[in-house]
């Protein structure tokens, strides 16, 4: 099959334009390849694409989540985690209930509903997920596989170096730091 846009590994490496850029390709990747994941989860379930996240979260955890244990999972921030869970509850798809011994603590599980609704869309966006694979073959499928997990470790490791650099005051209004 003819592959579409080719370039040089190199570009990659050693970048010269925006579209050249890792970050910038995925971003791309998952705007335009996640748009009728988009469309299902809003259009047909009525749930945005964080609201899903949220809701497949909570369907792989066997017991209750916190929401703070939700949002580092979905790599989310605690605001827009929150108002998604808000949201799921409001649609009766998650329970919030006081954690045992300190009701400060709440802890999320899906309602029969939310997990109805997860086991009908999931195998959809499993669909969108293979006919964006078909393009590649077994080795190529496998050899991106192991690229995402080698890049996955790299990027936790950039992370947590990055937690050193100085954050932007944003409760001051600010997006960046004032240079001198």
């Amino acid at each position: 099959m003819p592959r579409v846009n080719p370039r040089p590994p190199a570009r990659l490496r050693a970048p010269r334009r925006l579209d050249d850029l890792l970050l910038y390709r995925l971003s791309r990747l998952l705007a335009t390849g996640g748009h009728a994941v988009i469309r299902l989860c809003e259009g047909r379930y009525g749930i945005t694409r964080r609201e899903w996240r949220v809701l497949s979260l909570l369907a792989e955890q066997p017991g209750m989540l916190s929401s703070s244990e939700l949002a580092l999972r979905a790599q989310l921030d605690r605001a827009r985690t929150s108002r998604a869970i808000t949201s799921l509850v409001a649609k009766r798809l998650v329970r919030r209930e006081a954690g045992p011994g300190d009701r400060r603590q709440v802890r999320l599980s899906l309602t029969p509903a939310g997990q109805s609704l997860h086991d009908e869309l999931f195998p959809q966006v499993a669909a969108v997920n293979r006919d964006l694979l078909a393009v590649l073959d077994e080795g190529e499928a496998a050899a991106l596989q192991a690229a995402l997990d080698r890049l996955q470790s790299r990027a936790d490791e950039l992370h947590q170096a990055a937690a050193a650099l100085p954050k932007a005051d944003r409760r001051r209004g600010r997006t960046r730091r004032a240079l001198g």
